[in-house]
């Protein structure tokens, strides 16, 4: 499990880890305390930070970097590690980002402890009171002035940490104005509903037993296949010769078509009448037009034009008895 802890100083983000490094046996690793590391056993990077140390210098995030990535191949880091110190800034949790992909890794949750500042100093003041009453000495950077300044560092600079990590759904927001033991229990429960999550998400070995029926079913649907393979096949290849033959039939009528057309305008040049080119084109397309036509209307279609004609036969029978026959009128 990869872990970081975020809250302002006095949240209580050290007890927590110790408390998480308890149960899941991962480590906590403290920028400050790596570095240190890193310089007493003058690894390469250990050696870098010491010159820039000595000079009275900040140590760079590529430097920092170096030095985690060093710490995390270690073996007793294999189950998992806390953060604490680090990143501090967007930035570094960008390079964070980057080494841990770089290894094949991720960060499981961002866990944030909320408190309220004014509250926090208060428990300072009180802390420092009971220091004083029971004669012990004070830390001269445990004091409200140091706090106050320590906390609006954390607000510029760690802070958008809390919408960086939520924007990637990592983060963990726990109330840690309760008690110890209450926090402790609310961290417990945000870790166990990962790994409850984790474990839903798992995909399934393959092989597995629950695979069995569909193999099973996958099987049988073969075997029948099998079997009715051939009439399938029969019926595919029937409907594709009807409908090849039906394609045939109207490329040979369309053929046709065009053939009586151009042998009519052939005709006509026989004759001395030049048929320009647009005109057999159209006429073309006039007699396929009507062939089509024709065809639809079948048989209907030859009937009604059997008795158009013979209604223009009777109608000139019928003309022809009307007239009136001449008079003959005797000359005188």
């Amino acid at each position: 499990m990869r872990l970081i802890l975020l809250g302002p100083p006095g949240a209580g983000k050290g007890t927590q880890a110790q408390q998480l490094v308890q149960r899941h046996g991962i480590v906590q690793l403290s920028t400050g305390d790596m570095l240190r590391a890193a310089v007493k056993a003058e690894t390469p990077v250990g050696l870098k930070a010491k010159d820039i140390m000595a000079a009275g210098g900040l140590v760079p995030d590529e430097v920092v970097i170096g030095i985690i990535s060093d710490r995390i191949e270690q073996p007793d880091a294999a189950n998992g590690f806390i953060l604490d110190g680090f990143p501090r800034t967007v930035p570094q949790a960008e390079a964070l980002d980057r080494l841990l992909k770089s290894k094949g890794l991720a960060l499981d949750a961002v866990v944030e402890l909320r408190v309220n500042e004014g509250a926090l100093l208060r428990r300072v003041e009180t802390r420092i009171a009971e220091m004083k009453a029971r004669g012990e000495p004070v830390r001269a950077d445990d004091t409200p002035e140091v706090l106050s300044k320590r906390l609006e560092s954390y607000r510029a600079q760690t802070e958008p940490l809390v919408d960086y990590y939520g924007e990637r759904r990592k983060l963990a927001t726990i109330d840690g104005m309760k008690s110890i033991d209450e926090v402790t229990q609310d961290i417990k429960r945000v870790l166990d509903a990962l790994k409850d999550g984790a474990k839903a998400a798992k995909p399934r070995r393959k092989g597995a037993a629950a695979s069995k029926p569909v193999a099973k079913v996958r099987a049988k649907a073969k075997a029948k296949s099998g079997k009715t393979g051939s009439k399938a096949k029969g019926r595919v290849a029937k409907k594709a010769g009807k409908k090849a033959a039906k394609t045939a039939k109207g490329k040979t009528a369309r053929k046709a078509v065009k053939a009586k057309a151009a042998k009519k305008a052939s005709k006509k040049v026989s004759r001395g009448k030049a048929v320009p080119a647009k005109k057999a084109r159209k006429t073309t397309k006039s007699t396929a037009k009507k062939a089509k036509s024709a065809a639809r209307k079948g048989s209907r279609g030859r009937s009604a034009a059997a008795s158009g004609r013979v209604a223009a036969s009777a109608k000139k029978v019928t003309k022809r008895r009307g007239k009136s026959p001449k008079r003959l009128t005797k000359r005188g």
